[in-house]
Parts: structure tokens; sequence; C-alpha cells
């Protein structure tokens, strides 16, 4: 076993357990044990299950990207106080000014991918998990992971719309039967929906959730690169994914998209174009301002009541100029 297959063995047979585990309980309630809808579910509940696990982190990403999109004036100031010196002495001070601003703000720029991170080494486990099934042998008593050599044959032998759920786009290609469309077809739509539901992830969090100092600066280069780069990561890595990785990608993609419109309806960045979408139901409704809008409201009521009870001086009378004599 490499160094890799060991640090992944404990998350590969956690995902395993996981997976059996609601494929009995479906099985339990009705659907066919072979069934390719059953591994399906089995996979998206999985999915359901690590995303409710992580919502504690996602919380914590919401607020590290809050913090940086509040930064993003004083790096901005921070590059122009450093601009055109190249030189090492100021390129170090320049990164230890901006190492003391994450800290000070509790954030960095790793932060907003702490989800995708932490949900890497899962998603690594799966894709052993299925190899390890497409590999296994009819007769093999062999358990791949916590699945045991029913359910690896089980898992083996379904299939979703005619495509195996360990069988690949390239797979299909290069099969030596033939190339088989039902793999094709599954694979490319599968990959359709997992990128382009990230592209529209990214852009939603672009075009309603940034305030506009962050629509500007390096953290706005950042997540433009994250719009078109990450989709098209994917898109490449799609086509060597199994059909059962693809479904797992696929509904953690949709699951982020809908939590993150919730945030973004009930709790955007203050200063954002949501926040203003917001405010403006709450006028519909007759309700006061939130965020940004009832900060500055409740400034300038602190401003006009520190007018009021400023006192009034008594007003002076202008000076009466004599008249010319005749």
């Amino acid at each position: 076993m490499g160094f890799f297959e060991l640090i992944l063995f404990p998350f590969k047979w956690v995902v395993s357990w996981v997976i059996g585990m609601f494929h009995s309980l479906l099985t339990m309630i009705g659907m066919p044990e072979s069934s390719g809808w059953n591994w399906t579910l089995s996979i998206i509940l999985l999915v359901i299950l690590i995303r409710t696990l992580l919502i504690p982190v996602f919380v914590k990403q919401i607020k590290a990207q809050r913090a940086m999109q509040e930064l993003q004036p004083e790096i901005k100031k921070l590059q122009d106080k450093y601009k055109g010196k190249k030189d090492q002495l100021s390129r170090q001070a320049m990164a230890m000014e901006q190492q003391a601003l994450f800290k000070e703000h509790g954030t960095s720029p790793f932060s907003a991918c702490l989800p995708m991170l932490v949900q890497m080494p899962f998603f690594f486990a799966l894709y052993q998990v299925l190899i390890g099934v497409a590999r296994s042998e009819a007769g093999s008593t062999e358990n791949i992971g916590a699945l045991t050599p029913d359910q690896v044959h089980s898992f083996a032998a379904s299939t979703v719309f005619g495509a195996g759920m360990s069988e690949t786009f390239m797979g299909a290609i290069n099969a030596t039967g033939g190339t088989n469309f039902n793999v094709l077809f599954v694979s490319v739509v599968m990959i359709l929906l997992m990128t382009g539901s990230m592209f529209y992830m990214q852009k939603m969090l672009m075009s309603k959730n940034m305030s506009q100092a962050a629509m500007t600066g390096p953290f706005a280069q950042s997540q433009k690169m994250m719009l078109y780069i990450l989709p098209l990561v994917f898109a490449i890595g799609g086509i060597n994914f199994p059909i059962g990785v693809l479904i797992y990608w696929t509904a953690t993609n949709f699951w982020a998209v809908g939590q993150q419109f919730y945030i973004i309806r009930r709790n955007p960045t203050p200063g954002s174009q949501a926040e203003r979408e917001l405010n403006e139901r709450r006028e519909a409704k007759g309700l006061p301002p939130v965020g940004k809008a009832a900060k500055e409201a409740q400034e300038a009521e602190e401003r006009a009541k520190v007018e009021e009870t400023k006192p009034k001086g008594q007003r002076q009378q202008p000076a009466r100029k004599n008249r010319r004599k005749r």
C-alpha cells in the first residue's frame, strides 16, 4: 500500500461504509438491490450527509469571504504603497504587512476554498472505491473498503441509463468491444451539469454577493479565475471520472448552489447587490433596512440628533450704517 493510499484508507472505509449502509436501507424499503438508481441515491445521500456535516465549515467560508471583501481597500492601499518597488526587501515587507492584515481580520485567501479542500479526500476515496469495483472479478470474495463481496458485485452490475457506475467516458471510447454510447451520453450530460452548476454558483457569487469595493483588486481577479478555470479543470478531468464520481460531484454542486442561494437571499454581504435587493423587498413590506443601509440610516439619525441638541445662539442683528448727512 502506497503512502497516498495509506492516507486515504480511513476515508475510503468511511465512504464505502456509508454508501453500503444507505444501499442496505434503500433495499429494505423496496428498491431493487442491483438497481443503478439504488446506488445513485446512496451516493446522493452520502453527499447530503457530508454537506450537512460541513455546514460549520461553510459558515466559516462565508465569514472568510466577507472579511476578504472588507480588506480589499486596505490591500489596495498596500499595493499603492509598494507600487514600482520590486526589490526583495520591499516584497518581503509587503508580504509581512499583508499577512498582518489577514491575521488581524482572522482570514486568509485559502479560507474561501476550505469546503472544497475538506471534500477532496472523500472525492478521491469514492474514486478508489469505484475503480476497485470496476476491477473486481465476478467470483471475487474480496471486500472493497467496508463493502462486502455481494455489495461489490451488485455495485459492479448496476447501471443508470445503460451506463455502469464505474465506467468512464474515455473507457467507453477505448473499449475493446466497441464504443458504449450509453456511457458517452450519461458522462457528457453529467459533465455539463457538473461544470454548469459550478460556473453558475461562482457567477451568482460575483454578480450578487460582492461589494463594490471587492469588485476590483486581487480578490476580484482570483474570483474571475475561479469562474472559468475550475469548470474547465473539472470538464477535462471529468472524462476520466467514473459515472458514480460524476454523480457525487454534480449532487455536491447542486447542494452548494442551493445553499449559497439561501445565504445570499437571507444574509447577503454588506454593500452587495443582493443586500440592495433584500432591502427593496423589506421596504415593500414596510420593514426597516438591514446591513449597510441600516448602518447608514442609523448614522444619519444620530447626526440629526446631535444637530438638534446643539444650542441655538441668538441671531445677531446686522450693524446699522450711519446715514450720510446731507
